[in-house]
């Protein structure tokens, strides 16, 4: 019988070439699949240290919408204060009570409604003009942008914004440096022979001086009605009236009162005036304020609903 040869060592080496490419495959799949699986981490990634803290947003105004114009005075109020429409005819007089809308491009941002009715002697008129303010700037809130608007209204009818009041000091008061003395605090006595201090009101005294001449009249100071225009209490977060009289014509004279108030970031502006012509006398600063206050309160109510 004669017997098959023997290859030394070609069985051991195919079998140990099989491990050592299993082994290189199975490495290589290893290292793709975690190539293809692994991402940065929260702790690898980079924080950019100069942005520093995101700037909080100024809330929105309260308002984002407002209310029809013309139909927001009732009837009862125009015949008040247009009294010339109850002598129109029907048709006229139901005009007159609808009023005109004011066109603007935006009745989210501003509205405005006119009124009108005339009579040989008088004219009347009455205007709305409701103005809803927006900041653009995220920093500055609708109701701060809104208060900058009617501070300049206020300004341009030349009416003063009060002052802050200052801190009461404390202390002794001294002399200053130019020689003049530093008002007392209160229920101190002002030294004798020393004249008393000016009042910071920015109006010069009325009383006569020791040294006035002896013929001299001293200046009247006028008389306040409480009509003059002027901030107003108690009507929307601040207000004010503005009151101003004019001639028309030969003998005509024309007042107009304004009041405007401010709620939140909406503005409201009601004007009314009163035109007389001939020997009528000139219109009543007191009524027609009266009125116009009246009409603006009414709408600062209905904001409030």
């Amino acid at each position: 019988m004669q017997r098959k040869r023997y290859a030394p060592g070609r069985t051991g080496s195919t079998a140990r070439t099989a491990v050592v490419l299993t082994s290189v495959l199975g490495l290589g799949l290893g290292l793709g699949l975690t190539g293809c699986s692994a991402g940065p981490t929260t702790d690898d990634i980079a924080v950019d240290a100069k942005a520093g803290p995101v700037s909080p947003v100024a809330p929105p105004g309260r308002y984002r919408t407002l209310f029809e114009p013309c139909g927001s005075v009732p009837q009862s109020t125009l015949k008040d204060l247009l009294p010339g429409a109850a002598a129109l005819p029907d048709a006229e007089r139901g005009k007159a009570y609808r009023g005109v809308a004011a066109v603007t491009y935006d009745t989210d941002r501003r509205v405005g409604c006119t009124w009108k009715a005339d009579t040989p002697e008088t004219s009347h008129r009455l205007a709305l003009d409701i103005e809803r303010v927006v900041s653009y700037d995220p920093a500055v809130s609708d109701d701060a942008r809104a208060q900058e608007v009617y501070l300049r209204k206020q300004l341009a009818v030349g009416i003063p914004v009060p002052p802050t009041t200052p801190p009461t000091p404390t202390g002794t008061a001294t002399g200053t440096a130019s020689g003049t003395a530093t008002p007392p605090s209160s229920g101190a006595t002002a030294p004798a022979n020393t004249p008393s201090p000016t009042a910071t009101t920015g109006k010069p005294s009325t009383a006569p001086t020791s040294g006035a001449p002896s013929g001299g009249t001293p200046t009247p100071t006028p008389t306040s009605t409480g009509l003059e225009p002027r901030v107003l209490d108690g009507l929307g977060e601040i207000a004010y009236v503005d009151d101003t009289l004019s001639t028309v014509g030969a003998n005509g004279h024309q007042r107009v009162v304004s009041v405007v108030f401010r709620t939140s970031n909406v503005i409201v502006t009601v004007s009314y005036r009163e035109q007389t012509t001939g020997s009528v006398e000139a219109p009543d600063s007191k009524e027609l304020q009266e009125k116009a206050r009246n009409l603006a309160r009414m709408l600062a109510e209905r904001l409030e609903e």
